[in-house]
């Protein structure tokens, strides 16, 4: 890995600094520009982490389908007891909830590592921050797509299909991964600066699974339904979830998620732009 970061060190288009109040955010530009134009190391690098988590392991990321598929198979068929729900009903819309849920939640809980990790590189190769952010984005995207394979499986056995609604979730799935790869380098930075932060996220994220409609149904809320509405996880996981069970989301879900994306943008760009120069010195 190392000769491979070397070898695409003198690829990197050089940043010129200025003197002025826009040097920053052209420095911080200039990064984000470098680092997604550097797709091809980013991609192989996330891919290999992918491999070196699961070396020689006999069904390497597939361990954690199957585990997700013994949770999905086991909880829907208890959960769907416990509400007097159809299972054909309750397990699809559980299986969704959970696989977007983990992708969701691994950005939050594996942010706090982004820099630390890699200190060893950023102190020695001098390579754009967004790369990191993509690299780890990338990893999780490819575990997902192998945990999707259980809702086909899902689909198959209950012999449902959600129609050309589905294609929805393309662009939902999009925004997961915009707002994710926007808190993962937040996190990551105040990580950086903080260590305490990664432990206070994961105890935060404890908390917000048992208040996100995942196990229930936003319905059974009633009069109180604003807990969900208010919940940002809520509606991120619906413009995903939604198309793919059939139903279209609703412009509440599309117009909080905007809100949320706009937000993110604002947080995550200044505080990139302010702090950017600092990563290499906190790490």
């Amino acid at each position: 890995m190392s000769q491979m970061l070397h070898a695409h060190r003198s690829s990197i288009p050089p940043v010129v600094s200025h003197s002025g109040r826009d040097s920053a955010p052209a420095l911080a530009i200039a990064d984000i520009t470098s680092g997604l134009a550097m797709w091809h190391l980013w991609a192989t690098l996330g891919w290999n982490d992918i491999l070196q988590r699961y070396r020689r392991s006999l069904l390497g990321p597939f361990w954690l389908t199957a585990s997700m598929a013994i949770m999905v198979v086991a909880l829907g068929v208890v959960y769907a007891e416990l509400f007097k729900m159809p299972i054909d009903e309750f397990l699809p819309f559980l299986c969704v909830g959970l696989l977007i849920w983990t992708f969701l939640s691994s950005f939050l809980t594996e942010g706090g590592g982004l820099f630390t990790s890699a200190e060893s590189y950023i102190k020695q190769i001098r390579l754009p921050f967004t790369v990191y952010v993509l690299r780890s984005t990338w990893s999780k995207l490819v575990i997902f797509a192998h945990n999707f394979v259980i809702y086909f499986g899902v689909l198959l056995y209950f012999q449902i299909w959600p129609g050309p609604v589905m294609l929805l979730a393309i662009p939902g799935l999009f925004f997961i991964v915009l707002n994710g790869a926007l808190a993962t380098l937040f996190i990551g930075m105040l990580s950086a600066r903080f260590r305490d932060i990664p432990q206070l996220i994961n105890s935060v994220v404890q908390i917000v699974f048992f208040v996100t409609p995942i196990f229930w149904k936003p319905e059974l809320l009633k009069s109180r339904s604003y807990i969900a509405d208010l919940n940002p996880f809520y509606h991120l996981i619906e413009i995903v979830r939604a198309p793919l069970l059939g139903t279209t989301p609703s412009m509440k879900n599309y117009a909080a998620v905007l809100l949320i994306t706009i937000i993110n943008l604002g947080v995550g760009g200044a505080f990139f732009i302010r702090f950017r120069s600092r990563i290499s010195y906190w790490v």
